[in-house]
């Protein structure tokens, strides 16, 4: 069997993002794995209990419940493989508070519905997609036991993106609004603008979704 060819799985994902992954974060990132694997262990953790709400608050949507349902099994299955990768490598659980990420993209969702919904899947898409992105950009540098685990993860987080915008545009056509094509297409060009100043502008936390890191931009 061939192995996957990774650039070309990755096309999609960089197509939509608006940016890639500046080295001041790869340089700090591996400077700081042990922090980056706590991190992206709560990120799994929040992405699965992220699904779980949005099943209980949108349990009218049927098919969003069943894709939810996959996809919280999965997130919990990344957690539960992190937090093994982990334990093996003899790290300990430690606290770790939230960055700015994920608090700043929630503030572009509209305060009405079918949009705030549309919104929350959409930014969904995002996340998903940039952890996938930085997955990629890791992979080549970390040890060969890491490498091998984010490259395994590349596959299903680079669908997951997708399955998100799917959602998105779903809903949009159930609730009959007018031109939801359009309307998501405008909520993506917006948003990835958001998402990509997060990304390139400074950040004083480093975490998994964080942006250039302070000390590497002095």
């Amino acid at each position: 069997m061939s192995s996957p060819n990774y650039d070309e799985l990755m096309q999609p994902v960089i197509e939509f993002l608006g940016c890639q992954t500046p080295q001041a974060w790869l340089n700090e990132a591996l400077n700081n794995l042990e922090l980056l694997m706590q991190d992206h262990a709560n990120c799994e953790k929040k992405a699965a209990g992220t699904a779980m709400n949005l099943m209980f608050r949108y349990s009218f949507f049927t098919d969003l419940q069943v894709k939810l349902a996959q996809l919280v099994r999965e997130e919990m299955l990344h957690y539960e493989q992190v937090l093994e990768l982990m334990k093996k490598r003899g790290q300990e659980w430690k606290a770790v508070s939230a960055g700015r990420y994920a608090g700043e993209l929630r503030k572009q969702i509209r305060t009405y519905e079918p949009e705030a919904l549309i919104d929350v899947l959409i930014i969904g898409a995002f996340v998903e997609a940039r952890s996938c992105e930085r997955f990629h950009a890791l992979a080549p540098h970390v040890d060969d036991e890491l490498g091998r685990y984010y490259r395994y993860l590349l596959k299903s987080e680079s669908r997951h993106f997708e399955d998100y915008l799917a959602l998105a545009l779903e809903v949009a056509q159930t609730a009959k609004m007018k031109n939801p094509e359009e309307d998501i297409q405008q909520r993506i060009v917006q948003i990835r603008e958001v998402e990509k100043n997060l990304i390139l502008s400074v950040d004083k936390v480093f975490r998994f979704h964080s942006g250039v890191p302070e000390a590497q931009a002095a």
